[in-house]
């Protein structure tokens, strides 16, 4: 097996393959680290160089043997980042692809074929394929093996984390299963307690896996909170803020109805402004448009866009000059990758969260809606069943409603309960999306059928209720930030980036 290589050695890599002639300094000692085969853990907000961490050791280490040059494997829970991602890598002349279940059968079968013949450099993935054989073996034909292990978003590792991803607390038996190859944890908030659980899921620890992460404090930042009352004091906040910087802002919603109820007061109330709406709700391609608008802006377009969480992820534009919290965000988590999209380039940013205590009742709401119960999971899947029965490929709530609000449900009416149930099935792997936004299909299976799964085997309460409970602490730990005195000390201490730990 040749010598491991060096940072030098992978530099003239960077020149050529990612068109860049310097590296960061935290990116060096991290790829420096993973060239050398050891495991790290990254801390870094969107936007700050996490992805060239592996993707560069990716093209420089060698296989783990003389069969071929081996592949860097990627596990990233989120599709459309991946999909960005490779598509990027593809641009630059690098061999990456991913496998996830916006593919059909025939094109996953093929990619499979692909990577076992070691046609990818890199392949990303989300954590639920590790349960599928064909992809596993494909990785284990795949000449040189496994070299490098990538695990994104790794808050969705931890129980402590603010989207917990039940598949990827598997993650570390799957590494183990692969000889545990050298491994790269990255996140864009993580707590000591998240980090903790990490390095334990992957089989690990401190000293094996240093952590690396950026100071949470940002003195180009304001962060503020201003309390309000109504809606027209929210609109007079952003407007002042317009009035301040003339760049691009972002005002962030927990709801499309508020967000699509106040976008023609803010259209009046900046005029010369050109003001945008993005949610989730949006076809695919218009949020396409709406991000590849929103990077493109120059400051003298003044764009404001109004929108949901659902924005942001992937995002790098340096020159966000304000972002307000219209409505207050779930966790401290949530809140810190808002705000650390503004000022990127360094200038003054201002950071608002305008805080209206009836606005707690909106998240609260979600977190019901986000945990719903045993009872209820079996009502969803059992309705799920019955419309696959009928002949049905795939479905979103609204295909399930009916039948659940027709039995009298006490559920029913409730608007997000069902999507996030289906939401819980995927993440316990007895659905997945479809190709189609917001819908589900039986997770694939040989006879193409709907999983044989006993799902009272899969639904513990016990840990139903545990989440609760931890998703009410992160709203509270947001009402705490609201009533502090100083919002970065505040965030600092919450989030403790003591590189020791």
């Amino acid at each position: 097996m040749p010598d491991a290589p060096t940072l030098e050695s992978a530099l003239p890599i960077l020149r050529d393959r990612f068109g860049l002639q310097s590296l960061r300094p935290l990116q060096g000692e991290i790829i420096a680290r993973t060239l050398a085969g050891a495991d790290s853990l990254v801390v870094m907000p969107t936007g700050s160089g996490k992805s060239l961490c592996f993707q560069l050791p990716a093209l420089a280490l060698p296989g783990l043997d003389d069969t071929g040059p081996g592949v860097a494997l990627v596990f990233s829970p989120l599709i459309a980042l991946m999909e960005d991602q490779v598509a990027a890598l593809k641009r630059n002349g690098i061999r990456a692809e991913y496998i996830n279940s916006t593919l059909g059968k025939r094109e996953r079968e093929k990619r499979y074929a692909r990577l076992a013949k070691g046609d990818y450099e890199l392949i990303y993935a989300t954590p639920e394929r590790m349960h599928k054989p064909e992809f596993i073996r494909a990785l284990r034909t795949a000449p040189g093996g496994v070299k490098l292990l990538a695990v994104d978003e790794a808050h969705c590792v931890s129980k402590w984390g603010h989207d917990l991803r039940p598949a990827y607390q598997q993650v570390g038996e799957f590494r183990r299963q692969l000889g545990a190859p050298p491994t790269i944890a990255l996140t864009a908030t993580a707590t000591r307690a998240v980090r903790d659980d990490i390095r334990v899921t992957l089989g690990l620890s401190p000293g094996s896996m240093p952590l690396f992460a950026t100071p949470v404090d940002r003195p180009n930042l304001s962060l503020r909170v201003e309390p309000v009352w109504t809606d027209a004091d929210k609109i007079d906040a952003v407007k002042a803020l317009a009035d301040k910087h003339h760049g691009t802002g972002i005002v962030y919603f927990s709801l499309i109805k508020d967000l699509e109820r106040l976008e023609g007061e803010f259209i009046r109330a900046l005029p010369g402004r050109e003001v945008r709406v993005y949610h989730g709700r949006l076809d695919p391609r218009e949020k396409k448009r709406l991000s590849r608008r929103f990077v493109e802006a120059s400051p003298e377009d003044g764009l404001v866009l109004l929108a949901t969480n659902a924005f942001g992820m992937g995002v790098d534009k340096p020159d966000i000059r304000f972002i307000a919290h219209a409505q207050v965000p779930g966790s401290v988590e949530a809140y810190h990758q808002e705000v650390g999209r503004a000022g990127r380039d360094g200038l003054p940013s201002d950071c608002v969260l305008l805080y209206a205590q009836d606005d707690l009742a909106i998240q609260h709401q979600f977190v019901e809606w986000q945990n719903p119960g045993a009872d209820f999971l079996v009502e969803v899947w059992t309705a799920f069943e019955r419309a696959h029965a009928s002949g049905g490929d795939n479905f979103d709530s609204e295909d399930l409603r009916e039948q659940i609000i027709g039995r009298g449900h006490r559920h029913g009416r409730g608007g997000g309960t069902i999507e996030y149930a289906l939401i819980t099935l995927a993440k316990l792997g007895l659905i997945e999306p479809s190709t189609i936004p917001g819908r589900y299909k039986p997770t694939e299976g040989d006879d193409d059928r709907v999983a044989d799964h006993r799902i009272d085997e899969l639904i513990d309460p016990a840990q139903i209720a545990e989440k609760r409970q931890r998703d009410l602490e992160r709203l509270l730990d947001i009402v705490k930030l609201t009533q502090a005195e100083d919002v970065h000390a505040f965030v600092r201490e919450y989030f403790d980036l003591d590189p020791c730990h």
